[in-house]
């Protein structure tokens, strides 16, 4: 089965409008582009910003009647308003970013394989990954970032909290890697869910226990639980809101890793964590930042 797809380039201003005429219109599914190369990182909390320059492409069923949506647009938003339609085949889209997904190698010893690709290098340490619907395929730089920072660092016999696990991508590396134990933690089911998958993918389902950040905090409080290593690769907003959690969780001499940290940002953040943590570093890949520290007393 095709589908239809109507794209209209349009202002901020007059978003609401051009979603409402979709809608009514028949549209399945309605998604908003940038149109003009701004990108938009992290929002303040809630606020829920678009482009000024937003690209609106409403979704039809292959059926429907082009000429009658085109004139009924057309005549709302005018003839300057570009507008336009094409037809998309379907694909299994849950498949289809297999095709652009391979192997890649995070630092001296890590790989981070396709569980449907052969590794490159057998005797590698290979982490098999597939992360579903979760957040973590390393390839961002928030992520690589974390992984090669894992490959080079001594975590034999540690014990690692990851914080925002996502697909678990970090956690089964530290454990690859020779950690302990690791404490896998989200918020979203999902992420749990394939944390566990990969890590059965990679035969460290039994040294890797997933949390909910509330367990986590339980653990914490029951028996003054605390890690070697804390992972958090989350956003700038909420390190700095869990500053004092994370910091709590991390033993005296231990070590922090935060990412998913702007440049921008990295100053705010770092002021969050200095009260607990010194021998800050700060690594950076493009827009994007890694910060270490280690655990005062």
């Amino acid at each position: 089965m095709s589908w239809i797809q109507f794209i209209i380039e349009t202002q901020a201003s007059e978003l609401e409008a051009v979603e409402n005429l979709l809608e009514q219109l028949g549209s399945v599914a309605i998604t908003l582009e940038d149109n003009a190369d701004t990108p938009l990182f992290e929002p303040p909390l809630g606020t829920t910003p678009v482009w000024q320059d937003t690209r609106v492409i409403g979704l039809f069923e292959q059926q429907c009647d082009t000429q009658v949506i085109q004139n009924a647009l057309s005549q709302q938003f005018g003839e300057q308003t570009p507008i336009r339609f094409e037809i998309l085949e379907d694909k299994n889209w849950q498949t289809e970013w297999m095709e652009h997904y391979h192997p890649i190698q995070m630092g001296q010893q890590l790989w981070i394989c396709p569980e449907w690709q052969t590794p490159p290098q057998p005797d590698a340490i290979n982490l098999m990954l597939n992360p579903g619907l979760a957040f973590g395929t390393g390839t961002h730089p928030t992520t690589s970032l974390c992984l090669k920072w894992l490959d080079q660092a001594q975590l034999n016999q540690k014990t690692v909290i990851d914080f925002g696990c996502g697909s678990g991508i970090l956690g089964i590396a530290a454990q690859l890697l020779g950690s302990q134990r690791v404490y896998a933690v989200d918020n979203d089911p999902q992420a749990l869910t394939s944390t566990l998958d990969n890590a059965e993918r990679n035969h460290v389902a039994d040294k890797i226990s997933v949390l909910s950040p509330e367990q986590m905090q339980a653990l914490h409080s029951k028996d003054n639980f605390k890690a070697d290593v804390v992972v958090a690769n989350i956003l700038a907003n909420p390190l700095i809101s869990l500053s004092a959690m994370l910091a709590n969780m991390t033993k005296t001499g231990g070590e922090i890793i935060l990412s998913g940290i702007l440049n921008e940002q990295v100053e705010s953040v770092t002021q969050a964590y200095t009260p607990y943590f010194n021998e800050i570093e700060v690594k950076n890949d493009g827009d994007w930042c890694l910060i270490y520290g280690r655990r005062t007393g």
